[in-house]
């Protein structure tokens, strides 16, 4: 009968520790991808930009030396981050792949022009430095129009301040469920235990005695908690890094390392005080209130 007992504790306190780091786990793997995301939303909203092309046509009479001038022109602006030169045949064969028929049969000539893409850094992604960028490009005699998407530009730029400033309250108010999750995990694993808890008070034992074997177990289970996390928040961004290698998600090494720091930090701080105050309330209580 003794044995059947012991192995039924075993049995609850086994599952009462796994259901905390189980809470924790999910609780801080979760913050911590919503924390890679925060650091990394510049990236992505910088990609997306980069990815919004302006192409410049030149005219007719433009020669090889002229796109070689304006080539050179390319390397050294600010602006530019990568550029790449069309010629109107490559532009024709473009042009028959997604229509399905070569145009310049019923034409009889090629009614395209040379022209080049040009792919412009974030910072320059916005209609005031567009404007300027088309301003001093048309500057060019050569040039015969400038094209691209004014108004995904814009869409782009009012959407990623909407996003940003959503993502900036998201995040805070997921911070503060995650300690009253994790916080409410550990005051059940300690209300388990009120009854010890009392009984060790009332032999004699201190409150720092009593809270002291409590205060450890949760704080290796945050740690674990934390661990797990981490693990799982690394092969989270190894994926990432597989399958989306132009997000480039690896690259900023040390903020990634504040944030799986602060994973542990959090599964161990959180633990030690929510079980601090968690022992302390039941330290505080009568006999009688513990029923």
């Amino acid at each position: 009968m003794s044995d059947s007992f012991e192995k039924f504790q075993k049995r609850r306190v086994i599952t009462s520790y796994f259901s905390v780091v189980l809470s924790i786990f999910l609780v801080l793997f979760l913050l911590g991808t919503l924390g890679l995301f925060v650091i990394n939303s510049k990236r992505l909203s910088d990609n997306f930009k980069e990815e919004i092309a302006m192409t410049v046509f030149f005219k007719n009479e433009a020669n090889d030396s002229v796109m070689k001038a304006f080539t050179e022109e390319m390397k050294m602006a600010k602006f530019a981050k990568s550029f790449e030169y069309v010629s109107k045949e490559q532009a024709a064969m473009q042009h028959k792949k997604v229509i399905g028929e070569d145009f310049m049969q019923f034409l009889g000539v090629n009614p395209l022009q040379n022209s080049f893409d040009i792919h412009l850094k974030a910072d320059f992604v916005n209609n005031v430095e567009i404007a300027k960028i088309e301003s001093r490009l048309r500057k060019n005699e050569m040039v015969a129009d400038i094209v691209y998407d004014k108004q995904l530009v814009t869409l782009v730029n009012d959407n990623i301040k909407n996003i940003s400033m959503w993502i900036l309250i998201v995040t805070g108010v997921f911070a503060f469920v995650s300690v009253l999750l994790i916080n409410s995990s550990l005051r059940l694993s300690i209300y388990a235990n009120r009854f010890i808890i009392k009984t060790m008070q009332m032999v004699g034992a201190t409150k720092s005695f009593i809270r002291k074997p409590f205060i450890k177990t949760s704080v290796i289970l945050g740690f674990i908690g934390a661990v797990l996390a981490i693990l799982a928040l690394i092969g989270l961004l190894v994926y990432i890094q597989f399958n989306f290698p132009n997000l480039g998600i690896m690259e900023d090494q040390l903020s990634i390392g504040i944030v799986l720091l602060g994973v542990l930090l959090m599964g161990i701080v959180i633990t030690w005080i929510s079980t601090y105050f968690a022992t302390q309330r039941f330290l505080n209580l009568r006999t009688d209130d513990l029923y």
